[in-house]
């Protein structure tokens, strides 16, 4: 048992060691890896390019043709041409000029061989006369003015218009008017919409008592007896003034917060 231990002691020792090879070392040929023959096979040539109609750069003959005016010519053109430079071969006498091809327009831009033209093909002329100038418009007899129906509408304090009243006439079925019985007529009905004609409401005391700092200065002394915090106090003071801001004038609202010694918190 003692010596079976020390080998195995030994043997893990010399394995846990560094394996140092000389320069000149060799792997023995029975432990390479066996090479696989290459088989020799013939590779085919490389085929030559065979240019596409209307790529090479020698001349060629196309033919223009348009129906309207019926014309027809024949031009050289090159595979390095544009379409712009076949247009300008064709007189068009200031008009736009358009070539088809089997129905397809052809761009400016492109190059002939990008349309695989060939000798001898026809391609289609579209003219467009030049549009004439175009006169200036005549000024437009003025036409007479139609009355227009002007409603007089009287200002108040408020900031809204007065809204016009409307006559509201009876049906002369419900009415004495002519060929009734009594041969009364009965007055139209006049339906006020801005409440004229109505009790007038006293508002400049109201008004007034808005307006006094002396109440505002009552009520934030109410407010604070009533809240906890004087932040509270004065956030309500705030909404008290804000339900007001439609009645107070700004110059007004400024009056009262100078007396009381509120800044203004809600814009007002």
């Amino acid at each position: 048992m003692a010596e079976n231990a020390f080998v195995n002691t030994y043997i893990r020792t010399i394995s846990s060691q560094p394996v140092t090879y000389p320069d000149n070392y060799a792997q023995p040929p029975s432990n390479s890896l066996k090479r696989i023959p290459v088989l020799p096979i013939d590779v085919p040539p490389v085929p030559e390019r065979a240019d596409k109609p209307g790529e090479s750069s020698s001349d060629m003959e196309l033919t223009l043709k348009s129906l309207k005016p019926a014309k027809s010519i024949v031009v050289t053109v090159k595979g390095t041409d544009t379409i712009a430079d076949i247009k300008s071969k064709w007189d068009s006498g200031g008009g736009e000029v358009r070539l088809l091809l089997k129905g397809k327009a052809l761009q400016d831009a492109k190059l002939v061989r990008e349309y695989g033209f060939k000798g001898g093909d026809v391609v289609n002329v579209v003219v467009k006369p030049a549009s004439a100038p175009v006169s200036p418009a005549e000024p437009l007899a003025s036409k007479p003015s139609t009355p227009s129906l002007a409603i007089n509408t009287a200002t108040h304090t408020k900031k809204h218009g007065r809204i016009p009243s409307v006559v509201l006439s009876p049906s002369p079925s419900i009415t004495g008017g002519p060929g009734s019985d009594d041969g009364r007529r009965t007055p139209d009905i006049l339906l006020n919409l801005d409440g004229e004609g109505e009790p007038s409401k006293d508002v400049t005391a109201y008004h007034a008592t808005l307006a006094n700092p002396d109440m505002w200065e009552r009520l934030l002394g109410f407010l604070n007896s009533e809240f906890h915090t004087n932040t509270e106090a004065q956030t309500a003071f705030e909404d008290f003034l804000r339900a007001a801001k439609g009645v107070l004038t700004a110059n007004e609202v400024a009056k009262i917060r100078d007396h009381v010694g509120v800044i203004g918190m809600a814009g007002i």
